[in-house]
């Protein structure tokens, strides 16, 4: 690592050297050697400036300090469980009031840039008859889709897996962004196995490139991608170990954005926080594991990328916000964006949520058959908590 002293480029990453001269934007280069030959200006600038300018736009939108993205994109298979475990019927109606009343909280636009939806809710309407995507963009708040994915094992592996989707993703792409969705978000699980030798080269390689066509079919049709490698937390691998495993995934799709010439700065990354695993017999304080992802994000990804939002992966409010917390105090004291210039946030379903769900167990349900405005009341405190991490300020 090198020390820089001064101000910091954000078009360029972190190891790029200054040549004499002009020094071309990193996103409109990234992809010249794979560009050789007649027609290579026209291939690099597959992108228009306006396009460009669009992407950046909603990453500017989204990537705000203090506020964080509300992941509300579970599909039937994991919310209806969540109903049905508190004595709640899971029909496609209850889905869509339980979503609006998380969408009309007092005070939600104080906490949140953006909300990730499940296809299904990118088609459903409030109760006004308003479509969920143009209801949250009207009180500012962006929203955005996950496209129906399938998970697969990956043949060849220690039962590895790889998600499939790609098909005609172009096509689902183009009518999201024509229901008023401007990002998409593509999540690959992979697993430490330190004995087992995972994640292997060839898990971490499929997945990595996956997520970069996504990436490029997302910008092409007006989308912002957000590409979210997730290790997850399960294991009893060490800190270290996990410092090593997300820096080689970490580092892989990089090179894959950058090898298929997606535009980073309208690119947004959403991963794992990098933790010991759930059965390793060491315990890390907050501020270990916070030095840990800080130092994982200084080793691979380019200023060009302006925001992380952190996904919960299974730790309760209290254990993610801690986390949260300490990175961006930690990132405070060691110089703010001259030492870390990315955005460090949240991107949170479970932590924030789960909570949610145990009210329908001893409160009074109102005509929706949902104790609404204690959803509403206790979601926006979950949210708070959750910003105050996201500015250090967590007391």
């Amino acid at each position: 690592q090198f020390a820089v002293k001064g101000p910091v480029s954000t078009d360029l990453a972190p190891c790029s050297i200054r040549a004499a001269g002009p020094v071309k934007r990193f996103s409109q280069s990234m992809a010249e050697h794979h560009c050789i030959g007649t027609g290579g200006d026209e291939r690099r600038g597959w992108l228009s400036p306006t396009a460009r300018e669009s992407l950046e736009a909603t990453v500017r939108a989204i990537a705000q300090p203090g506020k964080g993205i509300s992941a509300c994109d579970e599909s039937g298979r994991t919310i209806n469980p969540r109903f049905e475990n508190v004595g709640v019927t899971p029909t496609e109606e209850m889905r869509r009031c339980y979503r609006e009343t998380l969408f009309t909280a007092p005070n939600m636009t104080d906490c949140l840039t953006a909300v990730i939806l499940d296809p299904e809710t990118v088609g459903q309407c409030d109760s006004s008859g308003v479509p969920f995507p143009q209801m949250l963009e009207k009180q500012g708040i962006v929203p955005g889709v996950k496209p129906s994915l399938t998970v697969y094992k990956l043949p060849g592996t220690n039962s590895e897996t790889y998600m499939q989707g790609l098909d005609g993703l172009a096509g689902r792409c183009r009518g999201y962004r024509a229901a008023g969705c401007r990002f998409a978000k593509w999540r690959s699980p992979l697993t430490i196995d330190v004995a087992a030798g995972t994640p292997s080269a060839l898990a971490i390689e499929t997945n990595c490139r996956d997520l970069a066509r996504y990436a490029l079919i997302c910008q092409a049709e007006g989308l912002v991608p957000i590409v979210e490698p997730d290790l997850v937390l399960k294991g009893a691998h060490s800190l270290e170990d996990a410092v090593e495993a997300n820096s080689r995934v970490l580092g892989e799709l990089v090179r894959g954005l950058q090898d298929y010439g997606v535009h980073l700065p309208g690119t947004l990354l959403k991963t794992n926080l990098v933790r010991q695993g759930r059965d390793c017999a060491t315990a890390y304080t907050p501020e270990a594991i916070a030095d840990a992802n800080l130092r994982v994000l200084r080793r691979v990804l380019p200023v060009a990328i302006a925001g992380v939002n952190y996904l919960s992966g299974g730790l309760s409010l209290a254990e993610g916000t801690a986390i949260l917390n300490a990175m961006n105090v930690l990132k405070a004291k060691r110089g703010g964006p001259g030492y870390a210039p990315w955005n460090l946030s949240f991107s949170w379903s479970a932590c924030i949520q789960l909570p949610l769900f145990d009210l329908c167990k001893t409160l009074p349900a109102d005509a929706s058959g949902l104790p609404r405005k204690e959803i509403q009341e206790l979601y926006v405190k979950n949210l708070s908590v959750a910003c105050a991490a996201a500015k250090g300020a967590l007391q």
